[in-house]
């Protein structure tokens, strides 16, 4: 009949309640005739104070000293109000004078790392000689990583990210829906796909859910969204690119002009954006202790350039590139430093990208050939988004599917989606690490992958 309190819920206005919490051992230490305990739980801690007298006799004292750091323990205690506030907890107006304990679960007592080796900022670690714990390390015992206040807010606030998608785009009218993870044919035209064997032939893992998307427009659904698993086959070992990854699309039929679309899938990023900054601030303060960050910055509207517009800032910051080149990375992050030095927004939309970049489906600009249709969305200067109003008719997607080499008869059922009568349609492609990485300022993809896959990394 005991009923556990969270940890987040104790504060000054449960002093003197005599309260049962269940948390981790984060860390205990021994002095005389008491012991002071820190109980974790998410990135949540209070300080709990064991110490002999009516309740606790010596050898609870030594019993409680003495259990493994990471082990869950339920207490039974008394709130009471801290004399001065506690450093180094969330819970600093109040404390936990125990009366019970009992250990739920004992961990080994060798770690393979220490928690606060790991919530440490680099460069405090790098200045005192103390430890800070690296890359592979966390990764490979990601279990013990993800207990870290750090963590647990990036994960907290990931988890939001996902929570904002769904709900603006329900209320804008949107469908959700579920596209197949195995297909027939490689989704953006390229190379880059896992084969996998199914039965007697092969099949390979959707690099886009795009032509499922599309589909459902021809299905008369109008406006989808779906949030689900994308895998590369790109042996890229970067700080942005994972082989898998989850991928947050939109696909809508527009009436008029494919800027309808742009214009909606801006609007419901900015929408994220001041979700995360009403309801998670608890989290970005949080993770901000051990990786310090300006605060994200964007328009309403939404700043839109159009690709001519970034070559040509590009080149008055002395780079040289063809008008029908794409961005290379450094480029990228160029750009975005002298947008946010000319127009103060961390996000931005680039558009009307050359056609020689872009995938087979994308529909030509009708005013200049070279162009198109297309745009990409950047956070920090770095892409999150890569779009384009699709292609709908047939005849012009047979040609293009043509021109980049792309088999005919793997794609016969996409095309043939399109005979019967297709509204015009445009969408996109938003990698959620990507958007957590950059909204938080942090400078790894695999930092906002829970058990990141790339090139290099199957486990765990």
């Amino acid at each position: 009949d005991r009923v556990l309190i969270r940890i987040k819920d104790l504060t000054a206005e449960k002093a003197d309640e005599v309260v049962w919490v269940r948390g981790r051992i984060h860390t205990s230490r021994a002095k005389g005739k008491q012991c002071f305990l820190v109980l974790r739980q998410q990135q949540f801690n209070i300080q709990a104070l064991v110490a002999v007298g009516q309740h606790a006799s010596k050898q609870m004292v030594k019993f409680a000293a003495n259990i493994n750091k990471e082990s869950i323990v339920d207490v039974e205690g008394v709130v009471r109000k801290a004399y001065q506030k506690i450093g180094g907890c969330t819970q600093q107006d109040v404390e936990l004078h125990v009366q019970r304990i009992y250990v739920i679960s004992l961990a080994e007592p060798r770690l393979p790392l220490q928690l606060d080796d790991a919530v440490r900022p680099e460069v405090e670690g790098e200045e005192d000689g103390r430890a800070t714990v690296n890359q592979d390390t966390r990764l490979d015992n990601r279990v013990i990583d993800l207990r870290t206040s750090t963590s647990q807010a990036v994960f907290c606030l990931q988890s939001g990210i996902c929570q904002l998608f769904r709900e603006t785009l329900i209320r804008k009218g949107f469908v959700e829906i579920q596209t197949p993870k195995i297909i027939s044919a490689a989704s953006e035209g390229g190379a880059n796909v896992f084969t996998v064997s199914y039965f007697k032939s092969s099949a390979y893992l959707a690099q886009s859910p795009q032509l499922y998307k599309q589909m459902c427009i021809c299905a008369d659904f109008e406006k989808v969204f779906c949030v689900g698993p994308v895998f590369r086959a790109e042996d890229s070992n970067t700080h942005r690119h994972l082989t898998e990854f989850v991928g947050l699309d939109i696909e809508m039929a527009f009436n008029y002009h494919y800027h309808e679309v742009v214009d909606e899938i801006a609007d419901t990023l900015v929408q994220i954006f001041k979700g995360l900054q009403e309801r998670f601030q608890t989290e970005i303060q949080t993770v901000n202790k051990q990786f310090p960050c300006e605060p994200f910055k964007f328009l309403e509207p939404t700043l839109r350039l159009e690709y001519c517009e970034a070559v040509a800032m590009l080149r008055e910051a002395g780079i040289e590139m063809g008008d029908e080149e794409d961005l290379s990375t450094p480029n990228e992050k160029l750009l975005g430093r002298l947008v946010k030095e000319k127009y103060d927004t961390d996000f931005y939309i680039l558009d009307k990208y050359p056609l020689a970049v872009r995938p087979f489906y994308t529909m030509p600009d009708p005013v200049n050939p070279k162009n198109s249709n297309s745009y990409d969305m950047f956070m920090r200067g770095e892409e999150i988004l890569s779009g384009a109003q699709r292609i709908h008719d047939p005849q012009l997607l047979t040609e293009r599917a043509k021109h980049h080499g792309i088999d005919l008869e793997k794609i016969k059922a996409y095309i043939d989606s399109f005979r019967f009568g297709a509204p015009p349609h445009a969408g996109g492609g938003i990698g959620l690490e990507r958007v957590t990485m950059l909204y938080l300022g942090l400078h790894n993809v695999r930092q906002t992958s829970m058990f990141p896959r790339d090139p290099k990394r199957l486990t765990p």
